[in-house]
């Protein structure tokens, strides 16, 4: 086993790391507070390619492989929470159109998306079903060329921006669950107020509201009635992102905390000398080595998935254990700081907020730990 970075990781960690530090450092309480990122750290991340990592150059991205989109998402996820989402859930939808589009889609959508002027978006969670795709009730009815949708998706990332959001729908001929691409904002298409979340600022989530929009059928992503492999295969993956923002959160309470108590001092001397202070510095540092190698390792099977179901159960395993190892590395962090952490001057208060959303997002804990024993157990 090789655990070194090959020369162009390494370069790709470095680059991410110093966009996070010199773009996004500065402005990450900003942006918090604003809940918007703006417009030229857009323009920044798509001059870096950091809008199409894993995507092939074929199709305008930079083809680094999903672990070298798990480096760029850590550096970014240590300094901000909502950019991290925002990435994460663009680099979902992509993923979901480079495996199942057709080429004329992939050549469509994929190279203005890789360059960040139209960002993607995955929808398939409404306001009566949750996650569970038996329940699905937004419609999808064929009118000669064209498909009209209906129905409410909630809770999802990036919808208030231009580009290609995948649609989950059950097609009325035949009741099964097909994916769909609406451009975002055409006829029909609109959305609710951000939803004020607690955490993760900057990385907006809307409803949307379909009514009446007409898709064409070369729209159909996938064939018509198989959505469902689409959305399993789509939300696998889509936990390499959501569990590597939180392995980015486990790094940034560890990076506060260490600052901290290197700098703060009692009688003279700074509060790291005192053994209480350095057990818990000791426990951070497990928490963010065991969630990294999930999260690289989680990466790497995500280049190559030969088998959805085991990557899926691999994928759950990874996102259960980070988004809760990030809720208790930020409470310890914050421990850490005393009652200084309570307050918005330091850094650990956002860190804890943000990583409140990890275990609730993308599929709850408890959901991933029975994908997690179902795998175990069959048989």
């Amino acid at each position: 086993m090789n655990f070194n970075f090959t020369k162009e990781q390494s370069l790709l960690q470095a680059m991410a790391r110093d966009f996070a530090e010199k773009k996004l450092e500065p402005i990450a309480r900003q942006i918090d507070e604003e809940n918007k990122i703006p417009d030229e750290i857009f323009a920044e991340m798509g001059e870096l390619e950091l809008f199409g990592i894993p995507i092939a150059e074929e199709y305008g991205g930079a083809d680094g492989g999903y672990d070298g989109y798990v480096l760029v998402m850590e550096q970014i996820a240590r300094v901000s929470g909502g950019v991290a989402m925002t990435l994460a859930a663009h680099t979902l939808g992509l993923g979901a159109l480079q495996k199942f589009g057709t080429e004329e889609q992939k050549q469509k959508y994929l190279p203005d998306a890789c360059k960040g002027k139209i960002i993607a978006s995955f929808a398939f969670t409404e306001p009566a079903t949750g996650s569970d795709p038996k329940q699905l009730t937004s419609t999808a009815v064929k009118e000669g060329d064209v498909y009209v949708l209906n129905g409410t998706k909630r809770f999802i990332s990036n919808a208030n921006q231009p580009g290609p959001c995948v649609v989950f729908a059950r097609e009325s001929e035949s009741g099964e669950v097909t994916a769909f691409i609406v451009d975002k904002w055409c006829e029909g298409y609109s959305i609710s107020e951000p939803w004020a979340k607690v955490g993760m600022k900057g990385g907006v989530l809307v409803d949307i509201y379909m009514e009446n929009i007409k898709v064409p059928a070369e729209n159909i992503l996938g064939k018509l009635g198989q959505g469902f492999p689409i959305l399993l295969y789509g939300i696998a993956l889509g936990k390499v992102g959501t569990a590597t923002a939180a392995l980015g959160g486990t790094l940034a309470a560890l990076d506060e905390a260490v600052k901290y108590v290197k700098e703060k001092t009692h009688r003279g001397a700074p509060i790291a000398k005192f053994q209480a202070i350095q057990l818990k510095i000791a426990d951070l540092k497990i928490k963010y080595e065991t969630a990294r190698w999930l999260c690289y390792r989680l990466g790497w099977l995500a280049n190559d998935i030969k088998d959805p179901a085991a990557f899926a159960a691999e994928a759950a395993l990874a996102k259960a254990f980070c988004g809760d190892n990030v809720v208790e590395a930020a409470r310890i962090a914050m421990n850490a700081h005393g009652s200084y952490g309570l307050m918005k001057d330091y850094n650990i208060e956002r860190i804890l907020r943000d990583a409140l959303i990890g275990p609730e997002i993308e599929g709850v804990a408890d959901m991933q730990k029975m994908i997690v024993a179902g795998s175990v157990l069959k048989g």
